[in-house]
């Protein structure tokens, strides 16, 4: 294999070391020019398109005006609901009036589930003495069936519910204390080691005998905003309801708790199923002017969860991957492979708009190059997380240099995300990539009220959408 060449370029007062994508380099070795010089072109080539999109999205970007709309105008758009279906319209009248190619939808069957009331929690003490703290359903969980009063036992782990003896959690509330491992630089990886218990939690519970599942929120915040997100449950086990605590209410019940453990614990809440709906994947496609067949994927997902509006998770990441295309367009460029903008219904409580995009592709035997996600919030660049072999991930990681003046060239091995990993299995694509942000604020409010477009900055977002324009323009014109 030719090796990377390395080259100094001067770009807007800053001296960068760029490697020469092997591809472009054996092009230009073909045509006779001199493989040093190739790759400074090419590298100078690469800079100044990356400075188009930029400059495209930082003066004249749209994803900030698109996201008003979507989550002023339509608001929440938990799978099933009337203002989901009004998200696919509008996401399929914005890619049109963009000028793609082509837009269409996918059409996919969805969950329908619907919170009711507003929950009541309140935890009750001596004589009665009640206190109402701050709580919000578990998606898709059911109702407690009007007021539903039991004692508390307080846990950490699943693993704890497993081995405590019948007697003591047979006709209580279990309660999940545990919080976020705030060591953690990353917050992701808090989430991950603490998810778990609401995921579950509600199956460990019913196993052992409990009325219901109390969950401390997913988040190292203090506040009294409940965080709501999906649980499950298990064939053959008893459905019994899931509810959130805001950090401070949860708190609370474990200091009260060590008082008086005694205390019992009141929760109201009017959930019910209904009956799949049916919803759609929104398309948007520019075909590749070369490699036509070969399809890179950007999108993020549609629906959202019922308390806000949606707008970081993940109304951020569909306005940014339509707006990645559109980016491609106004600065003059024809990507050589076919890119498709996807907006994704349904990954909050089911992923069955993911799943059906990779099941298409697989019955279409289409050939998927990579697939980009913008899921994590639409904060500052960062740069992207992989998943790929060592090779892949190396491959990528060469145009850090170009990206790194973006403060996006943090390129490395890592989670991709939820609606794009189904394509692994069905049509093997060389990478699966994760749009990096900095994630430092994002569980403060996520699946929560506060997830409002007023916590999004205009430059943070469209900074965003142009990092991954820029990704796509490199892994467009030189593969991997």
């Amino acid at each position: 294999m030719p090796c990377s060449v390395k080259k100094m370029l001067v770009l807007a007062g800053t001296l960068l070391v760029i490697n020469a994508p092997a591809e472009a380099q054996s092009r230009k070795k073909a045509k006779g020019t001199p493989a040093p010089v190739a790759a400074a072109q090419a590298d100078q080539t690469d800079s100044l398109a990356l400075r188009k999109i930029f400059d495209e999205a930082l003066l004249r970007g749209e994803s900030y005006d698109n996201l008003r709309y979507l989550t002023g105008t339509i608001g929440p758009r938990l799978s099933g609901s009337p203002q989901a279906q009004q998200a696919v319209e509008w996401g399929k009248a914005t890619m049109e009036k963009a000028g793609f190619d082509r837009v269409y939808l996918q059409e996919v069957m969805v969950p329908h589930w619907v919170r009711g009331s507003k929950e009541r929690g309140e935890i009750i003490g001596n004589k009665d003495k009640g206190v109402r703290v701050p709580v919000c359903a578990l998606g898709g969980s059911v109702s407690t069936g009007g007021k539903l009063k039991a004692g508390v036992v307080e846990v950490h782990s699943l693993e704890e519910v497993k081995n405590l003896p019948e007697a003591a959690v047979k006709g209580k509330f279990i309660f999940y204390n545990r919080p976020f491992n705030d060591v953690l630089i990353e917050p992701g990886a808090a989430y991950g080691g603490a998810v778990d218990q609401r995921a579950n939690g509600a199956i460990e519970a019913a196993k052992r005998g409990a009325v219901g599942a109390l969950v401390r929120s997913m988040t190292s915040a203090r506040d009294d905003n409940p965080h709501t997100g999906t649980m499950r449950y298990a064939e053959g086990v008893a459905k019994v309801p899931g509810a959130a605590l805001s950090t401070n209410a949860a708190d609370r019940l474990s200091q009260l708790l060590k008082a008086n453990p005694d205390l019992q614990f009141e929760l109201e809440m009017e959930c019910i199923t209904l009956p799949d709906e049916k919803s759609y994947n929104v398309v948007g496609e520019i075909k590749g002017s070369k490699f036509p067949q070969e399809i890179i994927t950007v999108g993020g997902h549609l629906d959202s969860w019922d308390l806000a509006q949606g707008a970081h998770d993940d109304g951020t990441g569909c306005v940014q991957s339509m707006e990645a295309l559109r980016l491609l367009r106004a600065a003059g460029f024809k990507p050589e492979r076919t890119v498709r903008a996807v907006l994704f219904m349904n990954e909050e409580n089911g992923t069955r708009g993911g799943n059906e995009y990779a099941r298409l592709a697989a019955q279409n035997q289409e050939t998927h190059l990579a697939a980009i996600e913008s899921d994590g919030g639409g904060f500052t660049p960062r740069g992207f997380t992989v998943e790929g072999d060592p090779a892949t991930v190396a491959k990528l990681a060469r145009f850090a240099p170009l990206l790194r003046p973006y403060h996006a060239a943090d390129v490395t091995a890592g989670h991709s995300g939820t609606d794009i990993e189904p394509l692994q299995a069905a049509v093997h694509p060389k990478a699966l990539i994760g749009y990096k942000c900095d994630s430092q604020r994002y569980f403060d409010i996520h699946h929560t009220a506060a997830d409002t477009f007023d916590k999004v900055n205009r430059r943070e977002l469209e900074l965003g959408g142009a990092s991954m324009a820029s990704l796509i323009y490199l892994l467009s014109k030189y593969g991997l």
